[in-house]
């Protein structure tokens, strides 16, 4: 009788390893679901900051104008042409 609980003791596989052969994975699985929600959100946020051209020159351009760098005729025909620029981008 002692012999077949050694027996049984010595091939019981719930000792070697307790939590499964998928254990290592808890932490894989973790590492993506943090780098899929970075992907998802961080890209987003990262795309929405970076400055608009077509503003920072249309702010530049308003900027000289207040110093009087350039006057009134100069300011409306630069402006026309950032417009007709920027919807020619959009198509």
């Amino acid at each position: 009788m002692h012999t077949a609980a050694a027996l049984i003791a010595a091939h019981d596989t719930t000792t070697v390893v307790p939590f499964g052969w998928w254990f290592p994975f808890i932490p894989l699985a973790w590492f993506a679901m943090i780098a899929i929600l970075f992907g998802v959100f961080g890209r987003r946020r990262w795309r929405n900051s970076r400055p608009d051209p077509a503003r920072q020159a249309e702010a530049t351009l308003a900027d000289r104008y207040a110093r009087g760098d350039i006057d009134e005729e100069e300011y409306r025909r630069r402006r026309e042409v950032l417009h007709a620029n920027s919807a020619l981008q959009d198509y």
